[in-house]
């Protein structure tokens, strides 16, 4: 291979037009409204646990009926996109994920209303958990279709090479919301009290949604789209057809998907290290509480600076495999080196807990680290299935690979909120977070050497 091709490449792409790039943008600020509406409740969590009694695991469970029903929705989000468009499906998530966190506002009194309900067959249980677990799962049921459209968008929009990138950017909207949800969501609660963050910041997905349904359409059918752009985004397909020429679609079953190694790698490796990024986010702010004592705005300038620092890891982290493939990686290749060298980063966690009585600043940055691998990790894990799939099967794989990350947040966030409710009676809860750190810290390592046993070199998908 010629090592000029891929700079001549992208000088090629910057030509031809740039209404990729302001589909990527959307994605970018819809994933910031998804982690802005996701986040609310654990900035909030120190104070309602005070409030209504929550222990740690009252609060893991909560937090858990978020993750399971995500991980289940996941699953059908991925057809549903794959079904109704990308388009469509957006809409969709977005209205659902927004009336969700509107319900957050609402959780005592539905709570009330469910466990009046439950009392006629004899099951007791607290209001405060079964309302708040109601509304995180009509959240989790909206907030599924956001990953499924937006890989399936950027597989639209883009040509393999910048994929990685896109997604990095798009991905990196995760950040900016972790990072504005601490500086917004305390003062919106000091101001108004805590079920007006949940309606203000709920709110905000209708306004995205305008400029949604006015700007996208299929690159195809894309007015605003050159003929110069659009065959840059199709120059490496297969077999570029006309829309008219095209034949329907045939539908792929789930089992089909599961013959394949490559969606078996793609839902492994999800399962293994989404978890972690599920830990940070719902476990952060309860343990700068646990750990020093901090609370409300105390915590916006330190999970500001770490969700900051984790724009670095998304971005860096989508660029990085062009890296490699500069060099004359294939672009599996040179992606899968790039995801084995960010693997070695979250190591640094298991220093957060020996190095924390220096100060929280040292687990803070070091945990940031750690989330910034992650970042990097999930724009090149993503794109891995639409370098391998045929785009009308990219959402449904990243289901099924979604619900397995789903499912392995549950895990994590159940043993975390079990061994912090064990070692908080033993009054030794530095040692919980240790163990909890450690497990975050060699979950991308193990993560990488079973999905490159899974599929050692790349092999794209042409019988679907």
């Amino acid at each position: 291979m010629n090592l000029s091709e891929p700079v001549n490449a992208q000088a090629v792409g910057r030509s031809v037009g740039k209404y990729r790039w302001t589909i990527c943008a959307l994605l970018f600020f819809a994933t910031t409204v998804n982690y802005l509406d996701r986040q609310v409740l654990s900035l909030l969590a120190p104070s309602l646990s005070a409030e209504f009694g929550w222990s740690n695991t009252d609060y893991a469970n909560i937090a858990a009926a978020f993750q399971f029903v995500y991980a289940v929705s996941m699953l059908f989000a991925g057809r549903v996109v794959d079904k109704i468009g990308t388009k469509a499906a957006y809409v969709v998530a977005i209205v659902i994920w927004s009336l969700g966190a509107l319900l957050h506002a609402f959780s005592v009194p539905m709570g009330e209303m469910a466990v009046s309900f439950l009392a006629i067959f004899g099951v007791m249980a607290v209001p405060s958990i079964v309302g708040f677990m109601i509304s995180r799962a009509v959240l989790a049921v909206g907030e599924a279709g956001n990953f499924p459209a937006a890989i399936k968008a950027t597989a639209e929009y883009f040509p393999k090479k910048e994929r990685a990138f896109a997604t990095g950017i798009f991905n990196s909207g995760a950040n900016v919301g972790a990072i504005l949800a601490p500086i917004t969501v305390p003062l919106l609660a000091a101001a108004w009290g805590w079920q007006a963050a949940f309606v203000v910041i709920g709110a905000i997905g209708f306004l995205w949604m305008g400029f949604w349904l006015w700007l996208y359409d299929k690159p195809e059918q894309q007015k605003r789209l050159s003929a110069a752009e659009l065959s840059y985004i199709r120059s490496d397909s297969a077999a570029p057809v006309a829309p008219s020429a095209a034949a329907p679609a045939k539908k792929v079953s789930w089992f089909q998907l599961l013959k394949y190694r490559q969606t078996w790698a793609f839902a492994i490796g999800k399962f293994m290290t989404d978890g972690v990024w599920w830990f940070f986010l719902f476990w952060l702010p309860t343990y700068l509480s646990a750990q020093y004592g901090m609370k409300g705005e105390a915590i916006v300038l330190p999970l500001a600076v770490l969700y900051s620092m984790t724009m670095i890891g998304s971005i860096g982290g989508g660029w990085f495999p062009s890296y490699f493939m500069a060099r004359g990686y294939a672009p599996y290749d040179g992606r899968m080196k790039a995801m084995l060298v960010i693997a070695f980063f979250p190591l640094v966690v298991l220093l957060a807990q020996p190095l924390g009585a220096i100060s929280y600043w040292v687990p803070v940055l070091l945990i940031g680290i750690g989330a910034s691998a992650h970042q990097a990790w999930s724009a090149n894990i993503f794109t891995t299935v639409s370098d391998m799939f045929p785009q009308k099967s990219v959402a449904s794989v990243v289901g099924i690979g979604g619900m397995a990350g789903g499912l392995g947040g549950v895990a994590l966030t159940k043993l975390g909120g079990w061994v912090f409710d064990y070692y908080k009676t033993i009054n030794d809860i530095h040692t919980g977070y240790m163990i909890m750190f450690g497990i975050c810290a060699v979950a991308y390592l193990a993560a990488w050497s079973v999905m490159k046993a899974l599929v050692p070199r790349h092999k794209e998908i042409t019988d679907l």
